[in-house]
């Protein structure tokens, strides 16, 4: 005779039932307790007596709903996922389905298929990993050898979180800012420059790099100011470019944190720095997001250099912001008017100081350079004239000299052409730009600056 095993409703029915029949009990009674009428109690009494136990077994039970996603095409989701979408979270690998393989499924879905097959999200917290690494091991025990080791392989490892702080009232506010040295795109580390606005979530500044640099921030810097203005405040890391090491080089133009310094200070931006991540969570909170989608993004690309991937920063800041970040139209916003092109140029700058030698030049980045008025001609000073080198953000490099400033050409150590045996074109003297005097580049301004620098005080002594 066959077992029949009815589960826990059926069973409290067939119980309610047999009692009824065995001891011809009230029927009324019955059909409160099982809440049904007295004729559905009748026809279940008729069921009982003619096919027993069997009767209370539901009519559905062992068959597929008819909606029901086949296992071929949840084996396909596995796949998809396991193999090509491998570090994404539910959310994103279900947009990248839409939008890459054209399959339609809610994240609900995801979660379902992939959890049935005890394979997690990144972002999956510790107490569902927990509740399900419990019933993993219950499966473990009754598994075989080569599915013990395919089960073990399932669990992936979820990272920690952020706490949640209120944000700003105002945009451009706060701006905190950090670099993320992380596999990016490839089999190398780079290093991600960040910038995010924390009232309104807004990305405002991506820039990839070889590692973290004053170069990097200064062209996320440059994006904030062209496209939004001057904030008020920026929060950073105690690292690097904002905090000065006392193994680090001693010469001015190596001291990265007076550079950034001095720039914030000439545009008039506040700068605070901590240690704790909690102080800047919403950029900690966006590496974290970028973490699970860039690297897809870029592999999917096909991006393999640090200038393509720049580049496609460019389209991504807006996608990101698109469907991350707050509406700006609802919220204030406080950043300064926007400075011009030239004024950023030459407001992100390395500056120097340098002595004259006796050739009448300068060493700079181990070449020799010469002074160039407006006209194109050079000019030369006495050794031992001290100026104030200035390297701009697109790479040309001027000097000043107490109140004037000169354009600086490379001096070659050969002609590139010899006046006795080579035919040399004449060239006419071409005007060379030379900005005007507007920009604190002056050497007492910038001296005064290093000398008020703790860290420059302690060093000199």
């Amino acid at each position: 005779m066959r077992k029949v095993e009815l589960r826990m409703n059926e069973e409290y029915k067939y119980k309610i039932i047999k009692k009824l029949v065995e001891t011809n009990g009230n029927k009324q009674r019955a059909a409160i307790k099982l809440k049904r009428s007295v004729r559905q109690i009748n026809r279940m009494i008729a069921g009982y007596k003619k096919f027993g136990k069997e009767f209370f077994i539901h009519g559905n039970r062992g068959r597929k709903p008819v909606n029901a996603l086949s296992d071929d095409f949840k084996t396909q989701i596995e796949l998809l996922y396991t193999s090509k979408y491998f570090d994404c979270t539910y959310t994103a690998f279900k947009e990248f389905l839409e939008t890459r393989e054209k399959i339609s499924l809610s994240v609900d879905e995801v979660r379902v298929i992939l959890r049935d097959r005890y394979i997690f999200s990144p972002r999956t917290h510790k107490s569902t990993k927990r509740k399900f690494r419990k019933q993993l091991e219950d499966d473990i025990k009754l598994a075989s050898k080569k599915e013990k080791i395919a089960l073990r392989n399932k669990l992936v490892i979820a990272e920690e979180a952020h706490p949640r702080q209120p944000r700003c009232l105002y945009f451009g506010e706060e701006l905190q800012m950090d670099a993320c040295i992380h596999p990016w795109f490839g089999n190398s580390k780079s290093a991600l420059h960040a910038a995010i606005d924390d009232a309104t979530g807004q990305v405002v500044g991506l820039y990839f790099d070889k590692e973290e640099t004053l170069n990097g921030y200064y062209q996320i810097t440059h994006q904030i100011l062209s496209k939004y203005g001057i904030p008020y405040l920026i929060k950073t890391d105690k690292r690097t470019v904002f905090e000065y090491k006392k193994k680090a080089s001693s010469k001015v133009e190596e001291d990265t944190f007076t550079q950034y310094a001095y720039a914030c200070k000439q545009l008039g931006i506040h700068i605070e720095t901590s240690s704790v991540p909690e102080f800047k969570p919403r950029v900690e909170r966006l590496f974290q997001t970028l973490q699970q989608r860039l690297p897809q993004e870029l592999r999917l690309a096909q991006i393999s250099t640090i200038d393509e991937a720049n580049e496609f920063l460019k389209h991504f800041i807006t996608q990101y912001n698109n469907k991350f970040a707050l509406c700006i139209n609802n919220i204030k916003s406080v950043f300064e008017n926007q400075p011009s092109e030239e004024k950023i140029n030459l407001t992100l700058a390395v500056l120097c100081q340098r002595v004259v030698d006796c050739g009448h030049s300068i060493k700079f980045k181990n070449n020799y350079y010469r002074f160039i008025n407006k006209s194109g001609c050079p000019i030369y000073f006495n050794k031992g004239t001290k100026c104030v080198v200035v390297q701009a953000l697109n790479g040309d490099l001027y000097a000043t000299i107490d109140e004037s400033i000169f354009a600086l050409e490379k001096v070659s150590e050969i002609q590139a052409k010899s006046e006795n045996f080579d035919d040399i074109e004449e060239i006419k003297p071409r005007r060379i730009y030379i900005p005007k005097m507007i920009h604190p580049w002056k050497g007492k301004s910038f001296e005064e600056f290093v000398n008020t620098q703790e860290h420059r005080k302690e060093n000199v002594a």
